[in-house]
């Protein structure tokens, strides 16, 4: 059965905080003190797992975390183009998707890497990566690969059906918003399953229930795709 990816646009920014971590407890962990802590260690992260373990989520938490703090982070993502030359303000450097990096992107990730563990202020600068395969995996340049595999490695695993459920009651219970199992049936077997789209559909369900007076029931939601 075809699932449905919603584009709702209400979803929270991603943090450390809406991150339902299930099996990935040590890693959520690993970079809430890294990113709290002073000074913080140089040695390296890398994360990696299938779509929907929620490695890009992480990493954006942890970019959120450290700029909350009032300091810069370097970002490189394989939509990034034309990346910019290491910026010394940066106090870390975060890099997503690395397996589907081009030669100039693997070019920028090598320079990026010698520079944050060179600093010219005599600190280096903090390395968060991820892919979807182990570092040894990736189809990267030699020095790169290697370089992103010599730190903290860490397998993120994506949720259960169970803890997907587990987390949608737990969210919508939180909302004072009633799913019967029905509902959550239709849900986890229409929509994707991505956490980040159920939690954008709770909060739409949530909104047109109020909208509409009306109970979350299969026909409500019916009703709102119907009536975007």
């Amino acid at each position: 059965m075809k699932q449905i990816a919603l584009d709702i646009g209400l979803a929270s920014a991603p943090s450390f905080t809406n991150f339902f971590a299930g099996p990935n407890e040590a890693a959520l962990r690993h970079l809430q003190l890294w990113s709290g802590s002073s000074p913080r260690s140089p040695v390296p992260t890398y994360l990696w797992g299938e779509a929907g373990s929620g490695k890009s989520h992480l990493l954006k938490a942890f970019s959120a975390a450290v700029c909350e703090q009032g300091a810069s982070v370097g970002w490189l993502d394989a939509s990034v183009l034309e990346p910019p030359d290491f910026d010394e303000r940066w106090v870390a450097v975060v890099m997503d998707d690395c397996q589907l990096y081009t030669d100039s992107q693997q070019q920028v990730a090598f320079n990026w890497f010698v520079n944050a563990m060179s600093a010219a202020d005599g600190q280096p600068h903090c390395i968060l990566a991820a892919g979807t395969v182990p570092p040894a995996d990736l189809a990267l340049r030699e020095d790169l690969r290697t370089r992103l595999g010599w730190g903290q490695v860490f397998a993120l695993h994506a949720l259960t059906d169970t803890e997907r459920r587990a987390v949608l009651r737990q969210e919508a219970d939180a909302r004072g918003v009633f799913l019967g199992d029905e509902v959550m049936d239709f849900i986890l077997s229409r929509f994707s399953r991505d956490l980040g789209n159920l939690m954008q559909l709770l909060d739409q369900l949530d909104v047109y229930s109020l909208q509409t007076q009306r109970a979350i029931t299969i026909p409500l939601i019916k009703s709102m795709l119907d009536n975007p």
